[in-house]
C-alpha cells in the first residue's frame, strides 16, 4: 500500500499521502506506475466524452483533455521533458548538462519540446475523441492504454543496470529498483490488455511506448551518466505521445 500511495502521489494529484520513501517502496511504486496511468487515462477519457456530449468539437475536447492531463499531474512530467530537452540541446559535458537541467527556468529547447509534444498530443487525441460518440468504449479504452503505456516508461526507466546520474534526487531513489523480468511481464500484460481495446494498435502502442522510453533512457546514460527524475518525466511524456499517435492512426 505504501508503494501504491507513492505511485499515485508521483503520477497524479490524487490526495494520497506517501508515508514511505525508501527504495523498497519506490520499487513497488515504479512497478505500479502503469496502474496510476490507467486510472488517469480513464478520468481523462470521461472528461473528453463529457465535453463532446456537451457540444464541444473533438479538437476542443482534445485540448481540454491535454490541459487536464497537465493539471492532474502537476505539470511534473512536462517540466521534466523541458529540462531534458535543455540538457540534451546544450551539447555540454554531463556535469554541465545536469546543472542546466536543475535550473528552474526553461530554455528554448525546453519550450519547443513542450509545444511540439502537446501539439501532437492534441492532434492525436482529437482523432481518438472524434469517434467517442459512436464508440465510447473504444475511445475510452484508447486513452487508458495510452496513459498506462506512457507510465510504463517510468518502470522501464528504473530498470536494473541503468544507474542514477546524480547521488541525490528522485532518480537516485528509484534508479535500478525494477528487475528486467518484471518489466517484461508488465509490458506483456499491458499489451495483452491493450489488445482487448484494439487487437493491433493496442499492443503496438504499448510496444512503441517501451521502445521510446528505452531509447531515451539509454541516450541519457550516454549523455548524463544515468537517469534522473527529469529523464523519467521526459520518458513518460514522449512515450504517452508515441502511444497516442499509434492509437490515432487509421
Amino acid at each position: 500500500m505504501g508503494g501504491l500511495r507513492l505511485a499515485l502521489s508521483l503520477f497524479t494529484v490524487a490526495p494520497v499521502r506517501a508515508d514511505r520513501f525508501d527504495r523498497a517502496t519506490a520499487r513497488v511504486a515504479m512497478a505500479l506506475a502503469p496502474l496510476a496511468g490507467a486510472l488517469l487515462g480513464l478520468v481523462l477519457g470521461l472528461l473528453g466524452w463529457a465535453a463532446v456530449a456537451l457540444g464541444a468539437s473533438p479538437l476542443l475536447a482534445a485540448a481540454l483533455v491535454v490541459g487536464a492531463a497537465v493539471l492532474l499531474t502537476r505539470a511534473l512530467h512536462v517540466d521534466g521533458l523541458a529540462d531534458v530537452a535543455d540538457g540534451l540541446g546544450s551539447y555540454a559535458p554531463a556535469e554541465r548538462a545536469l546543472e542546466i537541467m536543475k535550473k528552474s527556468d526553461i530554455g528554448p529547447f525546453g519550450v519547443v519540446a513542450i509545444a511540439l509534444v502537446l501539439l501532437v498530443d492534441t492532434a492525436a487525441l482529437s482523432s481518438i475523441i472524434s469517434g467517442i460518440s459512436d464508440s465510447p468504449g473504444a475511445s475510452l479504452g484508447a486513452l487508458v492504454v495510452a496513459f498506462a503505456g506512457g507510465r510504463l516508461a517510468a518502470t522501464v526507466a528504473c530498470r536494473r543496470g541503468l544507474p542514477a546520474a546524480r547521488p541525490e534526487g528522485l532518480g537516485s531513489l528509484v534508479a535500478e529498483t525494477v528487475p528486467l523480468p518484471l518489466i517484461a511481464v508488465s509490458a506483456l500484460v499491458i499489451a495483452g490488455l491493450a489488445g482487448l481495446v484494439d487487437p493491433v494498435r493496442g499492443p503496438v502502442a504499448v510496444g512503441s511506448a517501451v521502445v521510446v522510453a528505452w531509447g531515451l533512457t539509454a541516450h541519457a546514460r550516454r549523455r548524463f551518466g544515468g537517469v534522473t527524475g527529469d529523464v523519467i518525466g521526459g520518458a513518460v511524456e514522449l512515450s504517452t505521445m508515441a502511444a497516442l499517435v499509434v492509437l490515432a492512426t487509421a
